[in-house]
């Protein structure tokens, strides 16, 4: 079990998400870097699907009540043990009443910290990732207790994972075509493909908006599904991104589609870096 000492700028319990009850209009939610968390899970030999602690932008800290085995991988936001430092991607043995803290940011904006057999938490729709009026709880709290089972089995190797940090760099996402992409002039299609866009302040589990503007004379469309990678055209030109917690549909135009691993690559991003939409060919 961990005790929360300083849940941080915003915390939450993640797993791969609930797919399957879009027809009653639940998101999927899950972890916004699959890539990191599934790696994360990988070096501790747990399933992918076991639930891990989204940590956004550091800053919480947490007391260990029963020993474990962690892993920590994503963004680095400098985390101690016992306010020794400690590495990223590598298994780590904590101990009753070790403290693990976070602190100064280097790169990415979210990150991802396993434990062995993964956090126990309430199961809502076949997922116990967060999402406000789903579970009893959309983010951790200062004093909650995270439950896991304790592990003893201390003889395995420290095992560890190099990534390179350039994943955290990458300025070109890569997508399809999306749905009404075609209704738009080619002028708007060059001017989409060959700008640099900016993430505003305005983003979060939901949708990255971005700052530049793309002129919009499309009308508005049925409601229609879309999904986290889904970059929507708004009737005042505005772009957005949607995210593990976006709505099942929507009535703007669809204009792109994020690959997976695109959507993992910018998920890491924070407002005011830039990036390129790249197409790719079917």
């Amino acid at each position: 079990m961990i005790r929360v000492l300083n849940a941080g700028f915003f915390t939450t319990i993640q797993d791969k998400g609930r797919v399957g009850f879009a027809k009653f209009g639940i998101p999927i939610s899950g972890v916004m870097d699959s890539y990191s968390a599934d790696l994360a899970n990988h070096i501790l030999n747990n399933s992918l699907d076991t639930a891990l602690l989204e940590i956004t932008f550091g800053g919480c800290s947490l007391q260990f009540i029963k020993n474990t085995m962690i892993c920590i991988s994503g963004a680095d936001f400098s985390p101690t043990v016992n306010q020794m430092k400690i590495p990223l991607n590598t298994r780590i043995f904590v101990h009753n009443n070790d403290v693990l803290s976070f602190g100064t940011r280097h790169f990415g904006a979210f990150c991802y910290l396993a434990v062995k057999g993964g956090f126990l938490t309430e199961i809502k729709f076949n997922s116990r990732s967060f999402f406000q009026n789903i579970t009893d709880d959309f983010m951790i709290r200062k004093e909650n207790l995270l439950p896991f089972l304790e592990f003893h089995d201390f003889k395995s190797s420290h095992a560890s994972v190099k990534t390179k940090k350039s994943y955290f760099k990458k300025t070109k996402i890569k997508c399809f075509k999306g749905p009404e992409f075609d209704l738009l002039t080619k002028n708007q299609q060059n001017l989409l493909l060959k700008n640099k866009f900016t993430i505003s302040k305005d983003m979060n589990r939901t949708g990255f908006h971005l700052v530049e503007i793309l002129e919009n004379n499309l009308s508005q469309i049925l409601t229609s599904a879309v999904l986290p990678g889904t970059v929507q055209l708004t009737p005042s030109g505005k772009l957005i991104v949607l995210m593990r917690d976006c709505q099942v549909t929507g009535g703007y135009p669809r204009i792109l589609q994020l690959t997976e691993k695109s959507i993992n690559i910018f998920s890491q991003k924070i407002a005011g870096d830039t990036f390129v939409f790249s197409i790719l060919k079917l």
